[in-house]
């Protein structure tokens, strides 16, 4: 049985704070498991990738502990902001990074530091195709040592829809990032129009950001159609999207979206921005076409455009619904994920005679 040691971030299993790449890792290391390799987990708690002194120092101790040329499958968000820590250990180590989010794509300054731990890896894992192309643009990798796996979905309920199509729901953290003050400009702007709106996300990565949200939802005087629901797992969450008609997603960037084909496994389509990976997530039906619509990021004018099409058009519903199930099909499951990554770990040479 061969032997993988995967550091993943401290909050992974926590359910006060669900995000897309923990759970991807979650069922990436079941995964593994259940295909004969021996998974050692190691959580690391800490402000990642905002580590604190403390938490580089138990870091160094976990990598330092690990015997020569063994395989460690890192989560970015731990592995690629901290050089100090990694490139020591590339002699030795046969260290693959799993990539959800490139740090150095949006904030510059952490270009040089992901760089160096990217270029010391034997093996860089992405979760989209659209991941894989950023990092080689980025940093001038070589691309036989970037791999995508794409993240699965489990198979679902198709969700029954209302023939008014005015439930509408966003799975997203409340943070700056996702873009929810755009969502809710947009929804003012069709205000004169029937919906309610859930918002499904963690309410406590940004307070602040929080707080002056439901200003702008009281100032819009919508606190009765928009409803903070807070962070949602397991049968609650897939008690969400049963009722919902359409997802609204109006993120500045996701490098691919798991909400997005969440979403479709269940035939619901999906009002998105067109962002980095988010078209990637959405693709297409085998005819060609889209389960849904994308709007610049960023728009609320765009974001409220789509919005209105489909409040007031029951045929583009009615077409959208019907590529969405098409779409449905098309979806790939979890074991492939775990394949795709397997295929990589199985192939990481012996690390013996390299330098860092």
């Amino acid at each position: 049985m061969t032997v993988v040691h995967v550091v993943l971030p401290g909050d992974i299993d926590d359910p006060a704070t669900p995000s897309g790449g923990n759970s991807y890792d979650r069922r990436v290391c079941q995964g593994l498991a259940a295909s004969g390799w021996s998974v050692r987990e190691h959580a690391v708690p800490g402000g990642w990738p905002y580590p604190g002194t403390a938490e580089l120092a138990a870091l160094t101790g976990l990598l330092t502990a690990l015997p020569d040329n063994a395989l460690v499958l890192l989560d970015g968000l731990v592995a690629s902001a901290v050089p100090e820590v990694l490139v020591p250990q590339a002699h030795r180590l046969r260290l693959v990074v799993l990539v959800h989010l490139p740090l150095g794509d949006d904030a510059a300054p952490r270009r040089e530091a992901e760089r160096e731990v990217l270029a010391a890896a034997v093996a860089v894992i992405t979760t989209s195709e659209w991941t894989r192309r950023r990092l080689v643009e980025l940093y001038a990798l070589p691309a036989d040592r970037i791999h995508a796996a794409a993240p699965g979905v489990e198979p679902s309920p198709a969700a029954p829809g209302t023939a008014s199509g005015t439930e509408l729901l966003c799975v997203a953290a409340v943070t700056p990032h996702k873009g929810h003050d755009v969502l809710v400009r947009a929804l003012a702007t069709v205000a004169d129009l029937h919906w309610n709106c859930v918002l499904v996300g963690s309410l406590s990565r940004d307070p602040a950001f929080v707080e002056g949200l439901r200003r702008q939802v009281d100032e819009h005087a919508l606190a009765d159609r928009i409803h903070f629901a807070g962070p949602r797992t397991g049968a609650d969450l897939d008690a969400a999207y049963a009722a919902a008609d359409l997802l609204v997603l109006a993120s500045h960037g996701e490098t691919y979206g798991m909400v997005v084909t969440e979403a479709l496994a269940r035939g619901i389509p999906v009002l998105a921005t067109a962002a980095k990976g988010l078209p990637e997530a959405l693709g297409h039906t085998p005819d060609g076409s889209r389960p849904g619509l994308l709007v610049a990021p960023g728009d609320p004018t765009a974001l409220a455009d789509g919005l209105r099409h489909w409040l007031g058009d029951a045929a583009l519903r009615q077409r959208l619904r019907l590529a969405a199930a098409d779409r449905r099909s098309t979806l790939t499951g979890w074991a492939v994920t775990a394949r795709l990554v397997s295929e990589v770990l199985a192939r990481v040479p012996a690390v013996s005679g390299r330098t860092a």
